[in-house]
């Protein structure tokens, strides 16, 4: 940050306010404090029968890949709706919403991952604008070498062994460690 969004001045000092615990950009002309939080990423697996659909971006990062719908929470919607407009954007798609089967953290990036598992209504799908393929996938059939995020391989790997033991559980995780 080069000025002040609040005032515009350049006379931003970095420091631990007081009663603060980590340093802030704060603005030395009209005393703001700017706090730099995590973003907030949301998705959802579409399954239809046993099959999961993924899609092969076509945008950076990771063009060509496949990857769970998921992207970054927009200001004014709940998780849950920006879970279901990620898959409407990338795979044209409605999803009803089962449950929460990820939460993951990449402090790095300053991100953090909610993703859901979600019916496909009606196993209807089409290539969105943010999709240069759809596709549903089998277990087995899964491209793990061409998956574009380690978020979308752990929702992925949990969601087959969850499905194999019955269960539906919510998996917390990070990178580099992927392991629920």
């Amino acid at each position: 940050m080069n000025f002040c969004p609040h005032c515009g001045s350049p006379n931003l000092i970095r420091r631990i306010p007081e009663g603060d615990t980590h340093p802030r950009q704060i603005c030395s002309t009209c005393a703001t404090i700017h706090y730099t939080n995590p973003k907030i990423v949301t998705g959802c697996l579409p399954v239809w029968e046993d099959k999961v659909l993924l899609c092969r971006r076509a945008i950076e990062p990771a063009y060509g890949l496949w990857n769970v719908p998921s992207g970054y929470l927009e200001n004014g919607e709940s998780v849950q709706e920006g879970a279901q407009r990620e898959v409407w954007e990338e795979a044209m798609a409605e999803v009803r919403l089962d449950y929460l089967i990820t939460l993951y953290d990449i402090e790095r990036i300053q991100q953090v991952y909610l993703q859901y598992v979600g019916d496909l209504v009606a196993g209807r799908y089409a290539v969105g604008e943010e999709s240069l393929e759809v596709r549903l996938f089998t277990e087995q059939d899964i491209p793990w070498e061409e998956i574009a995020f380690t978020s979308s391989a752990f929702t992925l790997r949990n969601y087959f062994r969850d499905r194999r033991n019955g269960d539906k559980q919510l998996h917390q995780g990070s990178y580099p460690a992927t392991e629920s």
